[in-house]
Parts: structure tokens; C-alpha cells; sequence
């Protein structure tokens, strides 16, 4: 029998075939109900950004820490088709469906091969990884887990969710390929649980980890092992990233001069004032406010050099109204870093006032250093305290 010419995706941006019209309406809604959930906006948990206030409250509770990777983070959505057959969606944050097209993606049962899961949510980031050869390779890292086969987990601590997404779907999907080993170059991508470690081993993130990853990294997630999976922003999950890298992402508003024709121009027949789209123009960033009759409110100007400007301009691409994410520099002026054009809407008020006050409240690498003794011996005191209390 000849192999299907199923492969691996090629773009983590568009990994698939985007769900329109009644279908994605159709999908959102399972989802949602799935979820337990009344609102159809995307389910996923965000982050807020790390302050100093956190390296207090990590002595407090019980805390994993994983790298941050650079890439595109989705909701993985396992259903059936309208046959009966396995369906992968995944989800990105604006809340778009991506059709996995790709048969060969299969997750067994734990003691049948041909069964599949259904009705389940997993919580990931899809990256590029670089092999020895060059090339790259697609993977899920999966790090959290909301439902499985229709049973919800979200109000289970985080080890649990994890040990149950390993023991029911990553270790017989692991199998899958130790025992068809041929089967892996055939995949859309490759599935894999991101490691974690206990919140004050920092040392092993800084030395170790990070230095070894195969993708891009920016920064460190510390999560609660405590406290449920939230849906919107949760308070226990906390993104730290080094101090120069903290960055919000807004809306560009451009407003261009309008000006007088000069000597030269009146004699080309130029005689009206027209708008100079040549020179920098006034560039405004503005935060999501909600939805509501005045979404959003300005933040802050951009400030952009001739030089950059000129790439602007070269790039030939629409500017007004997209989601770009900035820094400050050195003299606290936002700069552009990059489009985010796989972003729906710009930063929320409260996320932009949490980055602001990460930015002010600076927590680096050394903070951490210092901070991660504090955080094993109130660990092991708590640790010791819950088995004098089984005992």
C-alpha cells in the first residue's frame, strides 16, 4: 500500500486550514461547553508579568518555573469529524480554529492503538526547532492540560493535570512511535511535554536549560502548582523576562502632516496642500480598554528614527491601526520591536499597567539567584509540615 504524502507543516503561523463562517461559531461553542463555559472568547490562561512583590509570594506557595519559548502559543482541540474520524484543531489567541489537515496526527488510547481521544483541550506552544542538520522541525509543547475525554481538569492542581495528560495521552502517543518508529517523518509536528522544574531552580534553568534549547526562548513561566487552571488572566501564572526585553503590545495609530506645496513642487503644479506620507509621521500607541463604545485609550507616542522609517515605508505593507510590541530604551521612549500581526487586539489596560510595573520594579537574573534559597527552604518547610500532618 503507498504512503499518503502527509508531512509536516509549514508554517507555525498558519498551521493548517483556518475554520470560517458557521463552522468556527460551531467549534467555539463545543469548546466553550466542553469547558464549562458560558463565553466563546478564547479559554486560554495568560500570564501577568513578574514584579518584585512575586519573589515574596513565591516563598508563599508552591511554584514550577519552565522556559518561555519563542514561538506561537495554542489551545490543541481533539474531536471527530462528521465521520466519526479523528479531528485536531488548534487555537491561536484570536480566537481562530487551524484544521490539522494532516492524517497522519494520531493519539492513541492507552491499551487500543486505533482509538482516539475526543472532547479533549491541551494548553501548548508550537515552535521551530533547529536540527544538527540545519533544518527545522516543528514541535507542541505541551504545558497544561484542561479536559480529557470529556472529563475537566481545570480544578485539579497543576502536577495532577499534568500526570494525567502524561499517563492517559503522552506516554501511549510516545509508544506510537517506539513501536512504528517510521511514522514520525510523516507528522505535521512533533508533540512534547515541556519540562518543568521545582520554582527555585533557577540555576538549572539559567545553566543548563536555556543554553541548551533548540528554539528560541524569552524569558521564564513560573506557575502555581496550587491553584486551578484559570480562563483570562490568572494572577498565579507569572511571566518573567530580562528586564530590556519587557515589552507591551499596542495599537499604531499614524497621523500624517499635511503640508504646503513648496517652491519646487508649485512648479511642478502642485498649488493644494497635500499629505506628506514621505516624512516620520506622528505615531500614537493605544491600550485595549474592553469592549464597549471607547475601546481603546491612548498610551504613549512612538518614537521612530528617519532611518526606521524608511523600512517602514519600504516594507509596503499597510501600517495604520496594527498590534505592534515595543520596549523602552535607554531614555524611556517606546521603540518598535516587531508586528504582532498574529495578535487580535493590543495589550489590556491591566496587562499594560502589570508590564509598567515590571518595567519600574526590574526583577534580574540575580534577584532570582538570590531569591531561589528563600524559595527551596520555604518549600521543604511546607513540605515537611504536610508530612508531620499525613503522619
Amino acid at each position: 500500500m503507498e504512503r499518503k504524502p502527509d508531512g509536516p507543516i509549514e508554517s507555525i503561523d498558519e498551521p493548517g486550514i483556518k475554520a470560517e463562517g458557521p463552522l468556527v461559531h460551531t467549534l467555539r461553542r463545543e469548546v466553550a461547553d466542553l469547558l464549562g463555559r458560558q463565553q466563546t472568547s478564547f479559554p486560554g490562561a495568560q500570564p501577568v508579568s513578574f514584579a518584585r512583590q512575586h519573589l515574596e509570594e513565591m516563598t508563599k506557595q508552591d511554584y514550577y518555573v519552565c522556559e518561555k519559548s519563542d514561538g506561537i502559543r495554542y489551545l490543541l482541540y481533539l474531536t471527530e469529524d462528521e465521520n466519526q474520524g479523528e479531528a485536531h484543531y488548534l487555537i491561536d489567541r484570536k480566537n481562530d480554529y487551524w484544521y490539522i489537515t494532516n492524517k497522519s496526527l494520531h493519539f492513541p488510547r492507552e491499551n487500543d492503538v486505533s482509538a482516539f481521544h475526543t472532547a479533549t483541550v491541551v494548553d501548548g506552544e508550537l515552535v521551530w526547532d533547529s536540527l544538527p542538520s540545519g533544518e527545522k522541525e516543528a514541535r507542541f509543547l505541551v504545558f497544561d492540560c484542561l479536559v480529557m475525554d470529556g472529563y475537566k481538569l481545570m480544578d485539579r492542581s497543576l502536577d495532577k493535570r499534568l500526570a494525567y495528560f502524561k499517563e492517559r495521552l503522552y506516554t501511549p502517543y510516545k509508544k506510537l512511535f517506539k513501536d512504528f518508529p517510521d511514522e514520525k517523518q510523516y507528522q505535521p509536528f512533533i508533540v512534547e511535554m515541556k519540562p518543568f522544574q521545582l520554582g527555585y531552580g533557577i540555576e538549572m534553568m539559567f545553566k543548563q536549560i536555556l543554553p541548551s534549547l533548540k528554539h528560541g526562548n524569552d524569558g521564564l513561566i513560573f506557575t502555581c502548582r496550587n491553584t486551578p487552571y484559570k480562563h483570562g488572566t490568572d494572577p498565579h501564572i507569572l511571566k518573567w523576562k530580562p528586564p530590556e526585553e519587557n515589552t507591551i503590545d499596542l495599537r499604531l495609530r499614524l497621523t500624517f502632516p499635511t503640508v504646503e506645496p513648496d517652491e519646487y513642487e508649485r512648479k511642478e503644479g502642485i498649488t493644494e496642500p497635500f499629505v506628506d506620507y514621505d516624512s516620520v509621521p506622528k505615531a500614537e500607541l493605544y491600550v485595549y480598554k474592553g469592549d464597549g463604545p471607547e475601546k481603546y485609550e491612548r498610551f504613549d507616542d512612538l518614537y521612530i528614527t528617519e532611518e526606521e522609517w524608511e523600512v517602514l515605508k519600504g516594507l509596503n505593507d499597510p501600517l495604520n491601526d496594527r498590534i505592534v510590541e515595543c520596549n523602552q530604551d535607554d531614555q524611556r521612549r517606546w521603540r518598535l520591536l516587531r508586528f504582532r500581526d498574529d495578535k487580535h487586539e493590543a495589550n489590556h489596560k491591566s496587562t499594560v499597567v502589570s508590564v509598567l510595573e515590571s518595567i519600574k520594579d526590574r526583577v534580574s537574573v540575580k534577584d532570582l539567584y538570590d531569591a531561589a534559597g528563600p524559595i527551596r527552604d520555604s518549600w521543604k518547610a511546607r513540605q515537611a509540615r504536610e508530612m508531620r500532618a499525613q503522619r
